[in-house]
């Protein structure tokens, strides 16, 4: 018995067992460990997207914070940047006193101390104290910031009282952003 198969459908035989076992090949060698590394590739970037995503949030939410202390407290952010002008503060707050003298302490104890020390000497003709506390008031309102020290001294004297205190004045240091 004699098989009658055509030249051209063996071929066609040969060439499609051929690119069988090719594509067989193909995707045992090369798809199939590439699929595992994607999936795993996958898998690590949805977890950084997640991540990404959580920090993203944190990012915000710190930045609307910020934003919104800065916008509250302008006020103080500008009055740390102003020098301090001692001729000024004594003309601006003299209206509470008889007498108001600043004084620059030098002898500061910590050298490290970015802050100007001023010793505070005001008289009043009063029966109370209730300018010195107007003063507290206009200070904190003023161009600066400045901290009152205690203790704070009142001493009367016949229809004055006198009083004498220690402050702070707080502003940036101007060289802090350079390089030395």
């Amino acid at each position: 018995m004699k098989i009658n198969i055509a030249r051209q459908n063996i071929y066609l035989l040969i060439l499609s067992t051929l690119l069988l076992i090719f594509v067989l090949l193909f995707s045992f060698l090369v798809l199939i460990p590439k699929g595992k590394e994607y999936r795993e590739q996958k898998l690590e970037l949805r977890n950084d997207n997640f991540e990404l995503k959580k920090y993203q949030n944190f990012h915000d939410e710190t930045l609307e914070i910020l934003k919104k202390l800065q916008s509250d407290h302008r006020h103080i952010i500008t009055s740390f940047d102003n020098t301090f002008n001692a001729q000024r503060f004594e003309k601006q707050h003299k209206v509470y006193f008889d007498s108001l003298s600043l004084a620059q302490i030098k002898d500061s104890k910590d050298k490290e101390e970015e802050f100007l020390v001023y010793e505070v000497e005001t008289s009043s003709q009063i029966n109370s104290p209730k300018s010195f506390y107007d003063f507290l008031d206009a200070i904190n309102k003023s161009d600066w910031i400045i901290g009152v020290n205690f203790p704070i001294h009142f001493k009367r004297e016949a229809q004055t009282i006198r009083s004498s205190f220690t402050m702070k004045v707080y502003c940036a240091n101007r060289d802090s952003n350079s390089t030395k």
